[in-house]
């Protein structure tokens, strides 16, 4: 059982700053800032919510979605985590056997000794019931007072996996592979990366946030194992009986002026192939939400919206189902996992073919971070627009890519992902 001690703030800015600085100290922590303008965090329940310290956890390596299902009705409280997205190997019969220099575990949840939930000036902190209240006041006085070590990181040189001429080439390929019929569409994605790097993983996520402002932002840490995320896209969220789901497909970069941002926005609500992919993944999303819908639950609550970061226009839809009786959330999870934004269509053909044409093993680049409720409510995003680190190896990665379809045009495709990966560009390269 946890106990709850509230605060109200005037400057709720500077505790949100000391109190992710405070966190990273951690070995386990997550960090997950929301920005809850209503263009852009529609359904968030805070502002920034965080989990450190732990009771308990699990890095299940086989059938890892029965020990979270076990894990999480058996402690009934606050849990966070991350899924990678290799963990499509348990859920079909596939493979992975790209180079992964990341060593992320493919799933780890933990049970936090403190929980903060930020909204608006209101700071509510969940603690065990067997520590004193003085305790709390002490831990909320340690937050505030805590000091922030600004150390510079030294990031050698950002190198990209693929030359441009093998992306170009492996576009071509994969639209060879849809004009057969073998798949509809496909999430092929690239990784940039840098070695005998020294990351300061916290002053990384500040940067990155602050340039990007995203709905679904996180920092996760795993021991050496660093999440820095401005992921804008929301994977699903379950509040009581409800699914939501939010797959992103459609992109332009922002405009220098409101008049060009509008000309922009329009361009991507017009062109026939950004609606072509979100309408293929819509379908997809509405299949994955329907093997754990109650009859006739499932809707389209929005098509083709236009949201605006600092970055990018995206189109972003929503879809919505309610969970039928019997159904467990994770088996809910489960079902609709990898999300359909980052495979493709069909899901297990374009999914062998990621693996054949990237060279990179994505892990938790386009998995997964989150949380569950004592309830048994979650949200998680979906890891994009992040980097990963890994402290030990001196690694550091990211990845950004697109959906190529039958109308994709290779270098457009390429120019898009250098406009994903421009924050991530910015944040390294400033280093």
């Amino acid at each position: 059982m946890r106990l709850t001690a509230t605060y109200q703030l005037g400057n709720v800015e500077h505790f949100k700053k000391q109190a992710c600085a405070w966190a990273s100290q951690f070995k386990q922590a997550a960090v997950l800032l929301g920005n809850t303008e209503p263009s852009q965090g529609k359904y968030l329940e805070y502002d920034m919510l965080i989990g450190v310290g732990t009771l308990s956890e699990i890095i299940p390596t086989t059938q890892s979605f029965n020990a979270l299902e076990k894990y999480q009705q058996q402690v009934q409280d606050w849990l966070f985590g991350y899924l990678s997205y290799d963990l499509k190997n348990e859920l079909e019969d596939l493979s992975s056997s790209n180079s992964d220099r990341l060593q992320f575990p493919q799933m780890h949840f933990f049970q936090p000794k403190w929980v903060i939930v930020v909204k608006g000036n209101t700071v509510q902190i969940h603690f065990p019931d067997s520590l004193e209240r003085k305790e709390m006041h002490q831990l909320f006085g340690e937050i505030m007072q805590y000091q922030i070590h600004d150390w510079k990181s030294h990031v050698p040189k950002v190198q990209a996996k693929l030359t441009k001429e093998d992306y170009l080439q492996a576009v071509e390929k994969l639209k060879a592979h849809i004009q057969r019929g073998d798949i509809y569409e496909i999430n092929f994605c690239q990784e940039y990366f840098a070695e005998e790097a020294t990351l300061n993983p916290l002053a990384t996520f500040n940067d990155l946030h602050t340039i990007s402002e995203p709905p679904f932002a996180c920092y996760y840490r795993y021991e050496d194992c660093h999440l820095m995320s401005a992921s804008p896209e929301r994977f699903l969220k379950k509040t009581g009986r409800k699914l939501i789901s939010q797959p992103i497909k459609g992109t332009r970069k922002r405009g220098g002026s409101i008049a060009k941002d509008n000309q922009l926005k329009k361009e991507l609500l017009n062109c026939p192939k950004e609606r072509s992919e979100n309408v293929m993944i819509v379908d997809l999303v509405r299949n994955d939400l329907s093997r754990t819908a109650s009859k006739g639950s499932v809707q389209l609550e929005e098509l083709f919206g236009i949201y605006s970061f600092q970055q990018v226009h995206q189109m972003i839809s929503t879809i919505t189902s309610n969970l039928k009786e019997g159904v467990s959330g994770v088996e809910a999870i489960l079902c609709a996992f990898p999300m359909g934004s980052m495979t493709g269509a069909p899901k297990i053909r374009a999914m062998e073919l990621i693996e054949e044409y990237e060279n990179t093993k994505r892990g938790l680049y386009s998995g997964s971070v989150g949380y569950f409720t004592p309830q048994g409510d979650f949200d998680f995003n979906v890891v994009i627009r992040s980097i990963l680190y890994n402290e030990k190896n001196k690694y550091a990665s990211f990845m950004v890519g697109g959906a190529i379809t039958a109308k994709a045009i290779p270098v457009q495709e390429y120019e898009e992902c250098l406009v994903k990966a421009k924050a991530m560009f910015e944040v390294l390269g400033d280093a």
